[in-house]
């Protein structure tokens, strides 16, 4: 019979969290790992994120437009605070404007579609700029013109579809933004977040002509009806999770949602309101949604299990919304490794805000491995429960080492 001896926990790097880091040593040849412990907290550059708002621009939206941007003061205030990390960010705007489906036709929104928006000039008029920095002085008057994007879009929204285009279509992608593409907006080594606001559901497909053809009708909402030939969420969140830099590292992407969930749960079920005369169709405890936001609730979960990044486009205000986005913009979920033989035996210990200490592995799900490249370190990034929190107090890395 065979004695099973149970694994050791070796330290593998430092513990990551407030005062001096100290390091214990690798016995590898190349290691990059101090033999000796440091007593200094190394410098930590500034955090990049790019900054991609999704901006439903349909009929309905001209309240919700408006009141983002009387809130956006808050947002930046708060991703300026970075969790006590120096933030280099910067904002871009696409709309959920891609394609329009009726009985007579497909109309794509050429000039939209996944494409950056000019950022407008005092006057209302478009400029050369399609993005803003975070170190630009008229950054929030610029912000606050750019978020509203008017109500002459698509009333068959996709914001998935849209954000599929601008960060992962080649032909848009990797466009430089002197031809009218989106290449540029991206950085090598920078995070992106996502931020979408609608009040209805997401109606995205990779396939042209899409599959779903709208109506007139009310009283039903053919998106939600006809879900399952579009494509998935699934296929979406991998494709976003699937993204890389010029250098070929992973991305680290982060989604957040302003969108038709129930303002008490951020429940998403379609039910039909007729307090109006006219039958519309809505998201339950959500009055001014347009349909019910499964879609969006799925995506959202599908970064967050615990749907802190979802929020109820119902709200009479967005403040809360917004400084809970910018709050989670500000902790990174990866962090840099060096000398692991196999990822399935790397461990890390996060130390919750509650005391507890959460065991995440490669092997159970709850991290993903990028392996190292010319010019960049190997990372683990977080997912599903293991994401950190804005109260966690330390993430221990380790490996394990069968004996």
């Amino acid at each position: 019979m065979r004695v099973q001896v149970p694994a050791r926990i070796v330290l593998l790097s430092a513990i990551l969290g407030w005062g001096a880091a100290c390091d214990s040593p690798v016995d590898r040849p190349g290691s990059g790992v101090p033999g000796r412990c440091q007593a200094e907290a190394p410098v930590i550059p500034p955090q990049k994120t790019d900054i991609l708002f999704v901006i439903d621009n349909s009929g309905s939206m001209s309240e919700e437009q408006a009141a983002i941007a009387t809130e956006l003061p808050a947002f930046l205030e708060q991703l300026r605070q970075g969790g006590g990390v120096a933030q280099d960010f910067r904002v871009g705007v696409i709309t959920t404007s891609v394609y329009l489906r009726t009985r007579g036709g497909v109309d794509y929104f050429a000039e939209e579609g996944g494409r950056l928006r000019p950022v407008p000039t005092p006057g209302n008029e478009p400029s050369a700029e399609r993005y803003i920095e975070g170190s630009d002085p008229e950054l929030l008057e610029k912000f606050r013109r750019l978020v509203v994007q008017g109500i002459k879009g698509s009333g068959q929204e996709t914001p998935f579809e849209a954000v599929r285009l601008a960060v992962a279509d080649p032909g848009l992608a990797e466009l430089p933004l002197e031809q009218g593409g989106n290449k540029g907006f991206l950085r090598d080594g920078a995070r992106l977040l996502v931020v979408v606001v609608t009040d209805e559901e997401d109606c995205s497909s990779t396939q042209r002509p899409p599959p779903v053809i709208l109506t007139a009708e009310t009283s039903r909402d053919l998106c939600s009806e006809q879900a399952d030939t579009l494509t998935s969420v699934d296929e979406y969140f991998q494709i976003f999770q699937s993204l890389r830099d010029g250098r070929g590292a992973s991305r680290e992407v982060l989604w957040a949602t302003i969108g038709p969930v129930g303002l008490s749960t951020k429940e998403a079920r379609l039910i039909q309101d007729s307090s109006q005369g006219t039958t519309y169709v809505r998201n339950v405890d959500c009055p001014t949604s347009y349909g019910p936001g499964i879609r969006q609730r799925a995506m959202a979960e599908r970064f967050n299990r615990t749907l802190e990044n979802l929020d109820s486009i119902c709200k009479a205000n967005y403040r809360e919304s917004l400084v809970s986005i910018a709050a989670l913009a500000a902790i990174s979920q990866s962090v840099e490794v060096m000398n692991i033989p196999d990822p399935l035996l790397a461990q890390v210990l996060v130390s919750r805000g509650d005391g507890t200490v959460q065991k995440c592995s490669v092997a159970g799900g709850d991290l993903r491995y990028d392996a190292s490249g010319e010019g960049r370190p190997a990372r683990l990034f977080f997912l599903g429960s293991c994401l950190r929190q804005a109260d966690d107090q330390a993430v221990e890395v380790k490996l394990l080492c069968a004996e």
